[in-house]
C-alpha cells in the first residue's frame, strides 16, 4: 500500500527505450482537481461537492475523478501489466498536471481512499512506497511527449472516429511490430482528448464506452497479441 509522504521538486522520469516494446498509456483530460472545502482539502467530485462547485461557477457534472480511478485500476490489475509489458503509465489532468505512476503501485480499491491519496501527491507532488526509496506517483513536467520514445505510435480513443475497428484485429498491423505503443484514453465525462500529439483516431465500438470498458478491451487485445493468458 501506498504511503511515507514526502514533499519533493518536480522529478524527470526516464523515458521508455524505443527497444522495449510494449504499451505506455496517457489518461487524458482528467478531472482531478484539489480544494480546500471547510477545513480540510478535498479532491473535488459531483457527489460531495455539488454546490460548492455551483457555488464557483463550475459545473458539478465535469467533477468525475471516479472515472480517472476505475480507468488506472483497470489498467494496472490487468495480465498485461503483470506480465511487464506496461512501460509507463501518465496521467493529463484537465488543469495541466502531469502525473506518472508507477506500473507496480498497488493503489486504493475504494473511491474515498484513492481521493484521499490524490489530496496528498497534488499537495506533495509525490509518494514513495514505505518498504523503499522508490516513487510510486510523482508530479512530472510536461509536456508527455518527452517521455515518448522515438518511433512510438501514437493512437487515440474517440467514438466519434470514422475508423472503427477490431482491436484484436488491428493490434496485429505490420506496422506496429516496431516500437512502443501509445495510447490516449479520455478520462472525463464530457470533452475531448489532446490531439496536437496523436498520429491517428481510432474507434473499437459501434456504442459508447465507458474509459474502464474500452481500456479492458484494449488490455485484452494486447494480451493475446502477446500470448500472456
Amino acid at each position: 500500500m501506498t504511503g511515507g509522504l514526502e514533499a519533493s521538486e518536480y522529478d524527470e522520469p526516464i523515458a521508455a527505450s524505443s527497444s522495449d516494446g510494449g504499451v505506455i498509456f496517457v489518461l487524458e483530460n482528467a478531472q482531478l482537481e484539489a480544494a480546500k472545502v471547510g477545513k480540510n482539502y478535498e479532491l473535488l467530485n459531483c457527489d460531495d461537492h455539488a454546490n460548492f462547485l455551483r457555488r464557483h461557477n463550475k459545473d458539478p457534472a465535469l467533477f468525475r475523478p471516479d472515472i480517472c480511478h476505475q480507468a488506472l485500476l483497470a489498467i494496472l490489475d490487468s495480465p498485461l501489466n503483470k506480465a511487464g509489458k506496461l512501460k509507463a503509465l501518465y496521467v493529463h489532468t484537465a488543469k495541466n498536471v502531469l502525473i506518472q505512476i508507477n506500473p507496480q503501485v498497488r493503489l486504493p480499491r475504494t473511491f474515498r481512499r484513492f481521493c484521499g491519496l490524490l489530496v496528498q501527491l497534488l499537495q506533495k507532488l509525490s509518494i514513495r512506497a514505505t518498504n523503499g526509496p522508490d516513487k510510486l506517483l510523482k508530479v512530472v513536467k510536461g509536456p508527455v511527449t518527452k517521455y515518448f520514445p522515438p518511433g512510438s505510435h501514437r493512437i487515440g480513443f474517440s467514438h466519434s472516429s470514422k475508423t472503427l475497428v477490431s482491436m484484436h484485429d488491428w493490434v496485429l498491423r505490420p506496422e506496429l511490430a516496431e516500437g512502443p505503443l501509445v495510447f490516449v484514453v479520455g478520462a472525463f465525462a464530457h470533452g475531448k482528448i489532446d490531439d496536437s500529439y496523436v498520429d491517428e483516431y481510432i474507434s473499437i465500438s459501434q456504442f459508447p464506452l465507458s474509459a474502464a470498458y474500452a481500456l479492458g478491451r484494449i488490455t485484452n487485445a494486447l494480451e493475446q497479441k502477446w500470448s500472456i493468458i
